[in-house]
């Protein structure tokens, strides 16, 4: 019983935008959705640069609508990459946590070009600012929204009155938005 009846859809976010909800209509297979099965799907998009999530799940209709997803491979015919999405849980309303839905992040980082420089410059970025969290020091940042400051004390206090006036001499700038 871990296939499912129900009307499967997916939704594939990229870099460049999303796919919108599509049902997934036509496998290679004559019967879709079976246990144990693995199922091919064409789905026609706009390039959309590199993959990051998916939202996949399915409309909940039918007799033994509940499904057993393991994970889902899209392959870039432009690329050609593989991009894996590992779920491994059940889409069902009476089993797990009764999502029939799931949002699925992009598990191979090797796909995301730029991924181990990004990671780079976050640690760098933190080696570099890090001094600021040490303890005893008191973080003190100006909300634009509120034109006050925002002041993060020591013992883990935090003062969002965003009072007027600079206390500690020391400012640092993040721009808050609403």
């Amino acid at each position: 019983n871990a296939g499912t009846e129900a009307n499967v859809y997916i939704s594939v976010y990229g870099e460049r935008g999303d796919t919108g909800s599509r049902q997934l209509l036509r496998s290679q297979k004559s019967k879709k959705f079976l246990k144990r099965q693995t199922d091919i799907f064409a789905v026609e998009a706009v390039h959309l640069g590199h993959l990051y999530k998916i939202v996949i799940g399915h409309n909940g209709l039918g007799s033994g609508n509940g499904w057993f997803l393991d994970k889902v491979v899209i392959k870039d015919p432009i690329t050609d990459l593989d991009y894996t999405f590992l779920c491994h849980r059940w889409l069902d309303q009476g089993l797990d946590d009764g999502n029939i839905a799931r949002e699925l992040a992009v598990t191979d980082a090797s796909t995301f070009p730029g991924r181990q420089e990004l990671e780079l410059k976050r640690k760098e970025t933190w080696a570099a600012e890090k001094w600021k969290f040490q303890t005893g020091n008191t973080l003190q940042f100006y909300s634009k929204l509120t034109h006050g400051f925002i002041c993060l004390n020591p013992d883990s206090r935090v003062d969002a009155l965003g009072d007027k006036k600079n206390k500690y001499g020391k400012v640092f700038f993040i721009w808050m938005y609403a």
